[in-house]
């Protein structure tokens, strides 16, 4: 019988695709399983097989599976069911989804390869220069890449000219396959079955009694094996770092039989020590706290906890996290950044030892690989730790998913498809896997705590902080007010200097917040009002001081600073505003004996400098900490005392429908960061509102005056939690044709649009990006309304805006629930 699979390839196609299966691999080929096949012209790519049936296709003629690459499934119906419905939400294909879901060196995809045609006698004088060279590089080479072309050359360019090779009959091509995955070995030393017995290993040593660093050698191995010389093995690396041990003996040992060389694969992921704590008791709010959601859990799959900054949230998390265990189950922990994963890893490991895994996108490939391959092994880890990436890991016993800090924006994927949200699609893997999710904050997101109040989701509250210490006393600097009296020093006010001063005399840490790196936000002449902007962005560039850089932080060109202006060649060029680097540079001039440390995305690049510079904090080496909302988020210090806020404007003013609901988590969430365990702390917020209601909802901790503020407007306003969102980008080169394509489709939705409304074309804040030109058009759907229906009609002119001329040269980008 002849049998075929549909197999899932990781592109932007609808659907899958059917391939025949040879009788050769017909008892290799199963659901979830990877796949070679062949697709377009030449490309081969990796698939996961969809299903295996005996229907031929009716279209087409069903080209054959080159190849199975897996002896067991990587990925299980529960992931290609979430897959199928995260496509259908975020109006994806499902190829798109699986790129986004597999570590990359799952998917092994072939290059082209150039050699030289054997059937062809080539002569100099029909080649030009350039030519030649790629001809001569063959001769030498045998085979070479797009990218070894493009390097011998020294062009980017390359096609033409291998266009005109292969006319010509010189060259041709092939594809071969790279598989980026090879797992990490390592070679042991153990000492041979032969020598095992006492009047062998006698023998061995009589053998080398006249050699005396290979007696050396042979007696070190046997003192460390001790009695289990039949199972003992070390690492020949580590080995070879004991003290006179040498290479050339070892060598000859091994030569000899007496010792043999294993290589073994080892893995690349950190092996924890065994468990080293009990989890710690809780006190009799976090057991209510405790108490409750157990009980709501019976009648709710979601579940809200509501809990103040420093209410111990975390320790409720790990008792959470040991019931499921002990139940057998697996649990997913996802954090909003990665910089969290320190220091609640630890936490987690010292109760779990290491059945805990750690999950997210600083991790290598190969890391990513093992990760995966653990997950699913039954022995493998039970809670993984991560960021929104972890939940595309194949669970098959999920039963509780913990979604902490949920209101953060950074669960949201931007670029590229699916641009889904975390928070909401641990919803939907819960309930695929009909397991329980736990979301936590101390700041809500309207729509959770909307959903919470609405019986939808069930609530808990922990409205006291863990110790019974008290929230931290908030103060309000107001900036005009310090400017007018020239009581200001530098971007510090009076009242902040004042309070830094007490905390560094009493020896205690300061945290400093700035939402905004580099050193100041832009560069301006005094005399013309000139600011230098990126050439390819609507923005102006900001300064980097460490670099003397000018720099576009969307799409990262650069600049030298100059001296004077470009413009009017005035020398009067000023730096406006600051950033993190400013601040780190003048708390240096204001407390010199001050050790000041920075935490942005400038200086945690690489994978181990966010854990760096928490230890670093955590140890008293740094007494004052910058930093941009990476120190907002989850982190907990004992000796913080005072936390400044020296900007708060530049988050209440920003022009976006969400804007006073962030301003109000990151001013809260940065201001829990003080006075943890021992003492109240202080918080300084310096801003030119003082009388905003947000900055007073922050000084009195009323996130349900904010709630129903924010509410009121939204209802009135249609937007969520009362409608839904679809967002529209058209993107291209061209400003008329970008204006054009935009005003044709906003006008299509219009038209067709039964319920809701279709807001725009406008261009956003940033009008240019990347040399690409934008405009955002908005469609509001009521709750009540099909949503489905709309989501259809939307793709139906998508599908129609793309085959359209001109506008099918433009980018059109779709965004469900944009943040």
């Amino acid at each position: 019988m002849n049998l075929f699979a549909d197999v899932l390839l990781p592109l932007p196609i609808k659907g899958s695709f059917t391939y025949s299966i040879t009788s050769a691999l017909q008892h290799q080929v199963s659901l979830g399983k990877r796949v070679v096949v062949p697709f377009g012209k030449s490309r081969l790519y990796t698939g996961i097989i969809r299903a295996v049936h005996d229907n031929a296709p009716e279209k087409y003629t069903a080209k054959e599976i080159l190849l199975s690459l897996d002896d067991h499934p990587i990925v299980n119906s529960f992931q290609m069911e979430f897959w199928e419905w995260m496509a259908s939400y975020y109006m994806c294909s499902p190829g798109e989804v699986m790129q986004a879901a597999l570590p990359s060196a799952f998917l092994i995809s072939s290059e082209t390869r150039i050699v030289l045609n054997a059937e062809k006698q080539t002569e100099s004088s029909e080649l030009s220069d350039r030519e030649y060279l790629v001809f001569e590089a063959l001769s030498n080479n045998h085979v070479l890449s797009y990218k070894d072309v493009a390097e011998i050359l020294g062009i980017k360019t390359i096609h033409p000219l291998l266009k005109e090779l292969f006319e010509k009959g010189v060259i041709t091509f092939y594809e071969e396959l790279r598989e980026t995955y090879k797992p990490k070995t390592e070679n042991y030393i153990s000492l041979s079955a032969a020598y095992c017995n006492a009047e062998k290993l006698a023998e061995a040593f009589a053998s080398v009694a006249k050699a005396a660093k290979q007696e050396d050698v042979l007696m070190q191995f046997v003192s460390l094996a001790g009695q289990n010389k039949e199972s003992y093995s070390i690492s020949k690396k580590k080995f070879l770092k004991l003290d006179g041990i040498s290479n050339s003996a070892l060598q000859s040992l091994l030569k000899r039989g007496i010792l043999t060389e294993e290589q073994r694969e080892t893995g690349r992921l950190h092996a924890y020590e065994e468990i080293t704590h009990q989890a710690k008791g809780l006190n009799d709010d976090q057991s209510r706290a405790f108490g409750e959601i157990s009980e709501k859990f019976a009648s709710h799959d979601v579940i809200l906890l509501h809990g103040v900054t420093g209410s111990g949230k975390t320790e409720i998390y790990i008792h959470l996290i040991e019931e499921q265990i002990k139940l057998g189950k697996q649990v997913l922990y996802l954090l909003p950044e990665i910089a969290l994963t320190t220091q609640i890893i630890r936490r987690l490991q010292n109760v779990l030892g290491d059945k805990v895994g750690i999950y997210h996108s600083r991790y290598s490939m190969n890391e990513r690989v093992e990760v995966w391959n653990k997950v699913q092994k039954k022995d493998g880890y039970k809670v993984v730790l991560g960021a929104r990436s972890s939940l595309f890991l194949p669970f098959d016993n999920l039963g509780l998913i913990i979604v902490d800090e949920e209101h953060e924006s950074s669960f949201k994927q931007q670029e590229p498809a699916p641009r889904y949200n975390a928070r909401d699609m641990s919803v939907i893997l819960g309930w695929k896997h009909k397991a329980k999710v736990l979301l936590g904050s101390a700041t809500p997101s309207i729509e959770s705590y909307h959903n919470a109040l609405n019986e939808k989701y069930g609530l808990v509250k922990l409205e006291k902080r863990h110790g019974g210490v008290m929230m931290p006393e908030i103060l309000c600097a107001d900036v005009q007010e310090e400017r007018r009296k020239k009581k200001m020093k530098s971007i510090f006010s009076s009242l902040l200097i004042e309070h830094m001063e007490a905390a560094l005399e009493n020896r205690e840490q300061i945290i400093l917040f700035q939402n905004r790196r580099g050193f100041a936000p832009m560069l301006e002449c005094k005399l013309c009002g000139h600011t230098p902007k990126c050439n390819k962005c609507d923005v102006s560039l900001t300064f980097h001081k460490t670099l003397n850089l000018l720099k576009c932080h969307y799409c990262g060109y650069a600049e030298r600073k100059t001296t004077s202006c470009v413009a009017c060649g005035s020398v009067e060029v000023e730096l406006v505003g600051f950033g993190t680097q400013k601040i780190e540079e003048e708390i240096m001039l204001v407390f010199p004996n001050a050790k000041v440390g920075r935490m942005d995305w400038d200086t945690t690049r690489s994978k181990n400098s966010y854990q760096q510079i928490i230890s670093d904090f955590e140890d008293k080496s740094i007494d004052i900490l910058v930093g941009t909302q990476m120190v907002s988020k989850g982190l907990d210090f004992d000796n913080v005392a005072l936390v400044g806020i020296l900007n708060a404007d530049q988050m209440l003013n920003f022009p976006d429908f969400r804007a006073h609901e962030r301003a109000y988590q990151m001013m809260s969430q940065v201001s829990g960061r003080a006075g943890r365990k021992n003492k109240r702390g202080k918080v300084v917020i310096q801003t030119y509102s003082p009388e905003h209601n947000i900055v007073r909802y922050v000084i009195d901790s009323n996130y349900e005056a904010l709630y129903h503020s924010e509410v009121l407007l939204r209802r009135n306003f249609k937007y969520p939690p009362f409608y839904r969102l679809v967002g529209i980008t058209i993107k291209h080169q061209n400003l008329d044709l970008v204006n054009a394509a935009a005003a044709y489709f906003a006008g299509i939705l219009k038209d067709a649009l039964e319920e809701g409304e279709v807001l725009g074309p406008e261009f956003p804040a940033i009008a240019r990006i990347r040399g690409e030109y934008i405009k955002n058009i908005l469609v509001k759907i009521p709750r009540n309304a099909t949503t489905n229906k709309t989501k259809d009609m939307i793709l139906f002119k998508t599908e129609l805006f793309n085959i359209t001329d001109p506008f099918k040269k433009c980018r059109l980008i779709i965004d469900v629930d944009p943040v």
